[in-house]
């Protein structure tokens, strides 16, 4: 069994009807033994602010019973060959991409973002269990001869244990198949809570998972709209060894505290403030065009998003104008519209972004381009261009997380690194100009786990992805993202002479 409760099915063969019901209680989740939970929590379309399900709303009982059933899931699945458990990544990675259009339908209604958006979250997610699936039959290990003569040395990897994985409501897919797949290709099960804005995604990547043939209870989704006692539950109970987590640098710190107790294992991913700095010899359209990509991808909401735009004195006319004159083209409304910009995910982050956008006016920044907003009820921010902006403003000192483009202007070297780096995250960071050189050497004094060079995408399932500072601890992707959940083992066997 995959869901904890009572899970939701996209239905590929009826466009713009994602679920079997309101409230489903047929679906395979569902047990004599595990009745549906009395309580519910509304998924709403934040577009059109229409109520897309009611899921079972789940507290720390259920959170570990969850683990009780990832506990024995562990040691059968642990035990399988590395190739059978390829096969299954393999396998989900193929139903993905057959389910995409279905998918990418799915996290436009309950996250909002443009279907272009997430059509390529669905592949980019999809992505996650092929490169797992690849990794899962490349173990790492070593043997030699200590330095005494008397003893072999074997070094292996074995998985960590049940994972505890916790998710955001930006990349409801991505964010999923980042964490999911490499604990499997690691040998472990796993505990999943998703966003309570997106959690409908989740569980249908969950349901492919177990066409895939995923045993019973390796990755139970437990939906909650209160995550505190759910988490909490995971990190007391002693068979939960990994926490893996994305989300608020706030929120990180106070699970590190609660981790600490027990000592375990922690994977963060956190936030992000990312500058972009455009030189005074960078290819205007080429930088304009990364520039937009870097900040209006998913709306702006992304923790790598450019944050603030430092454009060198020379050339910050031309671009302003340039990247106003893009920006003014986007369309704002529902995806299912065809529009470039969803809405954001809630009112709250709607109103805090334009509270943000007219403090800054206030202290000085002037608004060169503002999209024209479309008269519907859902949780819509203009996508705005600002100059003008105080180096101290309060927009950027935080994560924005929506469609602003602060643009502040830098004369030397020194200013610019200086002003890049004068943040406590150190997620991402993006450089445009046109002696790659010159690129590097920016790139290596600023503190951040990914830099673009020109270009403004960083995210790749083949790449580590993760920040310094309070951006986070660990790397997912590549090689480093099966190792999370991994411990190392060695053996010294005694050699005789």
């Amino acid at each position: 069994m995959l869901f904890a409760g009572c899970g939701f099915q996209p239905k590929s063969e009826q466009a713009g009807s994602f679920f079997s019901s309101p409230l489903c209680h047929e679906c395979s989740a569902c047990s004599e033994e595990e009745p549906v939970p009395d309580h519910t929590f509304i998924v709403e379309d934040p577009a059109s602010l229409e109520t897309l399900a009611q899921i079972p709303d789940m507290g720390p009982d259920d959170a570990r019973h969850a683990v009780e059933r990832a506990h024995l899931a562990l040691v059968p699945w642990a035990r399988r060959a590395p190739r059978e458990r390829a096969d299954i990544l393999m396998r989900t990675y193929e139903l993905m991409l057959e389910q995409s259009e279905t998918l990418a339908e799915l996290i436009t209604r309950e996250n909002g973002k443009s279907l272009t958006d997430a059509a390529a979250e669905v592949r980019y997610a999809a992505e996650f269990f092929r490169w797992y699936a690849e990794e899962a039959v490349r173990p790492e290990g070593s043997y030699g001869t200590a330095p005494g003569g008397t003893s072999r040395t074997i070094v292996t990897h074995r998985p960590v244990g049940v994972a505890a994985l916790v998710t955001p409501w930006n990349f409801p897919a991505a964010m999923v198949t980042r964490k999911v797949a490499p604990a499997l290709a690691a040998g472990c099960s796993a505990v999943l809570k998703p966003a309570a804005e997106t959690p409908l995604t989740a569980l249908a990547i969950a349901d492919l998972l177990s066409d895939a043939g995923a045993p019973d209870d390796l990755l139970t989704v437990v939906t909650t709209s209160d995550p505190g006692p759910v988490v909490d539950a995971w990190l007391g109970d002693e068979r939960v060894r990994k926490l893996s987590f994305t989300g608020s640098t706030r929120v990180g710190r106070l699970l590190l505290r609660s981790a600490a107790d027990r000592v375990v294992n922690c994977s963060m991913e956190l936030g992000g403030n990312a500058p972009v700095i455009v030189a005074a010899d960078a290819d205007l359209d080429r930088a304009v065009a990364g520039t937009m990509v870097a900040k209006f991808r998913n709306g702006g909401q992304a923790c790598t998003a450019a944050n603030r735009i430092l454009v060198h004195e020379d050339i910050v006319e031309r671009f302003t104008e340039k990247l106003s004159e893009q920006v003014c083209r986007l369309e704002v409304g529902a995806a299912h519209s065809g529009a470039d910009i969803g809405p954001m995910i809630s009112k709250r982050e709607r109103d805090r972004l334009n509270k943000l956008i007219a403090s800054a006016v206030a202290d000085g920044a002037r608004v060169t381009c503002q999209a024209q907003l479309p008269d519907l009820l859902g949780h819509f921010v203009a996508p705005t261009v600002l100059v003008d902006v105080d180096p101290g403003a309060a927009l950027l000192q935080e994560e924005l997380f929506g469609p602003v483009a602060p643009i502040v202007v830098w004369r030397n070297e020194e200013e610019v690194v200086e002003l890049a780096n004068a943040t406590e995250h150190g997620l991402a960071a993006y450089v445009f100009a046109g002696d790659l050189a010159y690129s590097i050497r920016l790139a290596e004094q600023l503190e951040a786990g990914m830099v673009g060079i020109n270009r403004g995408v960083v995210s790749d399932p083949s790449a580590p992805f993760g920040g310094v500072k309070q951006s986070g601890l660990g790397r997912e992707g590549a090689r480093d993202g099966i190792r999370a959940f991994q411990e190392t083992q060695y053996l010294s066997v005694d050699w005789p002479q």
